[in-house]
């Protein structure tokens, strides 16, 4: 290995675990949020979608003429291009969680034992989750949007196809946390189309809870 190669390496295992580090700082807020709070969070991240949404088809304008330029298929150029009706979409897919109720303190099932104690199952978050999906940009928003409702920060890497596309989606959740006074860093999204950083979000175990693949076998294997 070369030393541009390995320097480059090193800067994707710190880019990593500090985004890990980040998140579980976040999370530890994140966890005890009050479902007003989350759900203001989403709503003014829906709002932003709404507001931005030409900024937002510009990003993915940038994403299109690049995936055109590699000669991607039709069909994946279906799946990551945005239109007004499609940012709209995601901006009501906020709505509908933020209407979802909160599953953080739901009490699961409970019962007793002849001694007397009482015993519960309570739904609690997980922590930090990692996601890792293909080429729709509406995943980010998906994602993103249903880790901060059930209390749990995540890292997103998506698609190097989305990447602009991501990263204008990104910053709308990040707002909207601000604005509500949570915590950014509960959603974070790696900055880099380095495929490296896929490898190291499976490693960062002192970090990362759980990782969710969303995409095709291949990239389901790799994870598993």
């Amino acid at each position: 290995m070369n030393v541009q190669a390995k320097a480059a390496e090193t800067d994707v295992v710190t880019l990593v675990n500090d985004m890990g580090a980040r998140a579980r700082g976040a999370a530890a807020s994140l966890r005890v949020a009050p479902s007003a709070a989350k759900n203001a969070a989403l709503i003014e991240a829906a709002r932003l979608i709404r507001a931005e949404a030409a900024s937002i088809l510009e990003a993915n304008g940038k994403d299109m003429a690049s995936a055109r330029e590699r000669n991607l298929t039709a069909a994946l150029l279906d799946r990551l291009e945005l239109n007004p009706a499609r940012v709209e979409a995601m901006a009501h897919g906020l709505d509908a969680i933020v209407a979802l109720p909160d599953p953080v303190g739901q009490t699961i099932e409970e019962w007793s034992r002849p001694s007397g104690l009482k015993i519960a199952r309570v739904r609690v978050p997980i922590g930090c989750i990692g996601v890792i999906y293909e080429s729709r940009p509406n995943v980010t928003a998906d994602a993103g949007a249903l880790c901060l409702k059930s209390g749990n920060a995540v890292i997103l890497r998506g698609g190097s196809e989305s990447f602009h596309s991501s990263r204008a989606i990104v910053s709308c959740l990040r707002r909207g946390l601000v604005k509500a006074g949570l915590p950014e860093d509960c959603v974070q999204l790696v900055p880099t189309t380095d495929r490296a950083a896929v490898g190291e979000m499976l490693r960062a175990t002192d970090h990362l809870n759980l990782i969710v693949p969303r995409g095709g076998k291949a990239l389901i294997e790799r994870v598993m």
